[in-house]
């Protein structure tokens, strides 16, 4: 069942970020454009080369008003101690929040059971806490997180134009589309 269109559940986890502990619900999703970027765990190989990448991407996504949440099933003790000894890691200055209950990658149906990790899951969520986009990729395949910025500058636009939709590669300022049946068929 897809997310698309659903509220993010409620959870309450440890974090941590820019040296200090702290807790974060599904309240803090809310009130701003939020991405939440899973992975599968700490101290692994493909998951701090996406993160970095995502810390890269993290000025611009923040000129956009979005503000950036990792999670994986790893306590926010551990994700203190890969920061202060990864050099990839060390980078970040977003939130990475702690799921070592499994609750948040249960919310957004990413939670591999058997294994008791996430998938390589990414989410966009508008201001009202509602799931707008979602990628999940395997376990073996990282993401590019520059992909982010036009997904959300589309989203953004759609959320402000209502009736207008984004074509493929849609980037901004270029047109959009009003369906409609003077359309249909002739795209």
């Amino acid at each position: 069942m897809s997310l698309i269109g659903k509220e993010v559940l409620p959870f309450n986890a440890h974090a941590y970020r820019n040296g200090d502990f702290i807790e974060v619900s599904e309240a803090d999703l809310k009130g701003h454009w939020s991405v939440v970027c899973f992975y599968p765990a700490d101290f692994t190989f493909v998951c701090p080369t996406e993160l970095e990448d995502l810390q890269d991407q993290y000025p611009a996504l923040q000129e956009l008003g979005v503000e950036v949440f990792s999670v994986s099933r790893d306590s926010h003790f551990t994700h203190k101690a890969w920061h202060d000894t990864s050099e990839a890691i060390g980078k970040i200055t977003y939130t990475m929040i702690g799921d070592p209950s499994h609750t948040i990658s249960r919310n957004f149906d990413v939670l591999i059971e058997e294994l008791g990790q996430a998938d390589r899951g990414t989410f966009i969520i508008d201001p009202d806490g509602i799931i707008q986009a979602v990628e999940i990729n395997a376990d073996g395949i990282g993401r590019d997180a520059s992909i982010l910025i036009d997904k959300i500058k589309a989203a953004q636009y759609v959320r402000s134009n209502p009736g207008e939709v984004c074509p493929a590669k849609w980037k901004e300022g270029s047109s959009t589309l009003k369906p409609s049946l003077d359309l249909v068929g002739k795209i």
